[in-house]
């Protein structure tokens, strides 16, 4: 199976045309960044205001119970009721997209919800007794301290679509999944497994570049990660250390000019 598939791989015919894997990559990832764009633009807002405000948390629930609908199910579903009223090419890839917003809202909506509402109520207290107003708390305070939680949703959320995409594929959407159905129909085994290699290198490598993302994008004092501590700051301790002198044993260290 492995020859076959590094067989398949190597064919020229494979790296060409509409449906050669440049062109079926193109199109996973154009369906991906689509929908979960879509799915950011509704769910953070919607997340970080009922973290914000206690109100509404029956949306997230509601949400949440989506997971539990099958994909396939609710792919032909929403096919069969939105696609005969679109009188174009997109009467099928309106539908596929919709699915995928649906599926990709929840882990968006769970994580923007859970980072504010995790927020310590006495950075709440602390920006308001500065003067901020309740969006300027939103803005500055709640959302960069729920950014880790923010952003894992949003991992979790680019993966379901990733892996949806694929699905979606059976009702005419491009895609990487079209190796897997064609394949199927076609009884080509070497040509549906290199279509699940190739969708589960896409999740691997966008996985991780978005945990590149929330290692640069997160506060080093929200992820708890330690800085590093270089020769000027080392130097600097030294010298630091060397002007304080105890005046007695247990006594409490003075600093004195020139270190003396």
């Amino acid at each position: 199976m492995i020859e076959a598939l590094v067989t398949w791989l190597q064919d020229p015919s494979h790296w060409t045309g509409p449906e050669g894997v440049p062109a079926r990559l193109g199109e996973h990832v154009l369906y991906t960044v689509v929908t979960v764009l879509i799915a950011v633009a509704i769910a953070v807002p919607l997340g970080a205001w009922v973290g914000h405000t206690g109100r509404g948390r029956w949306l997230v629930t509601g949400a949440n119970a989506l997971r539990a609908v099958p994909s396939l199910g609710l792919l032909f579903a929403i096919s069969m009721l939105v696609g005969p009223l679109i009188q174009s090419s997109l009467a099928f890839t309106i539908p596929s997209i919709i699915v995928l917003v649906i599926l990709a809202i929840p882990p968006l909506l769970s994580g923007s919800y859970a980072g504010v509402e995790s927020v310590d109520p006495a950075a709440r207290d602390a920006a308001r007794g500065m003067g901020m107003r309740g969006s300027q708390v939103l803005t500055q305070v709640e959302l960069p301290i729920a950014m880790p939680l923010l952003l894992s949703g949003l991992r979790s959320a680019t993966l379901q679509v990733i892996a949806t995409a694929t699905i979606a594929a059976s009702i005419s959407l491009g895609g990487l999944g079209r190796y897997l159905i064609d394949g199927l129909a076609a009884r080509d085994l070497p040509q549906m497994v290199a279509g699940a290699v190739l969708v589960a290198l896409l999740a691997l490598v966008t996985d991780g570049v978005l945990a590149l993302v929330q290692r640069h994008v997160v506060s080093p004092g929200i992820s708890g990660r330690r800085t590093r501590v270089g020769p000027t700051d080392i130097a600097r301790l030294g010298s630091t250390r060397a002007g304080v002198r105890l005046t007695s044993r247990g006594s409490s260290p003075v600093v004195h000019p020139n270190g003396k």
